[in-house]
């Protein structure tokens, strides 16, 4: 009889692990969207707290738990079963995200808030005693950078024109992610 109360209890558990994720999803569209304004809110903030008693820093928790578990579940069916385990991956990038996830499963330890955030604390503590390289660049590397300087100077100097500030922003955010998916995927720390 216990034995068949227990495994009904962890169905629920089982069937409702992931609700975090979809209550983070629906919030994401709602403030997204500005769907609030439709109930009379004037901000995403009121309608969380007033309509489902989640205050800010939860409504925003949530959704970060959506956005990360959305970046990782390309790479595997294994992911953080609730909101907390998510937190510590939060202020990392996209690739990062997942490079220290796979790591972190790599490890086989068990999968909890506590374990991950102080896997990836020791990971943080090995990069910065790395040695510092930032003055190592070659001089066609130079060369491309200071040509990149001098294009944004010109389309600042022309009010962003014929370059949109929105487009030098975007191309800034792919070369910053090539070279984190690139170092990522080496595994180095240069």
């Amino acid at each position: 009889m216990h034995e068949n109360r227990l495994t009904h209890l962890e169905n629920i558990i089982a069937d409702n692990q992931y609700r975090f994720y979809e209550i983070g999803k629906a919030l994401k569209e709602i403030r997204d969207s500005c769907l609030y304004k439709q109930t009379l809110f004037n901000t995403f903030e009121a309608y969380a707290r007033n309509r489902w008693d989640i205050g800010r820093s939860q409504a925003y928790r949530l959704i970060n738990a959506y956005n990360v578990i959305n970046n990782l579940s390309p790479i595997g069916d294994r992911l953080p079963g609730n909101e907390t385990q998510t937190r510590p991956l939060v202020p990392l990038s996209p690739p990062e995200q997942r490079k220290i996830w796979k790591d972190f499963l790599d490890t086989g330890m068990e999968m909890s808030a506590c374990n991950i955030k102080t896997f990836i604390n020791g990971r943080k503590a090995k990069e910065d005693n790395s040695p510092d390289h930032t003055d190592q660049i070659s001089d066609e590397y130079m060369a491309a950078v200071k040509e990149m300087m001098k294009q944004i100077r010109y389309a600042q100097n022309d009010k962003w024109q014929k370059t949109s500030h929105q487009a030098a922003l975007l191309w800034h955010r792919v070369m910053q992610e090539a070279i984190v998916a690139r170092e990522v995927g080496n595994g180095s720390n240069t």
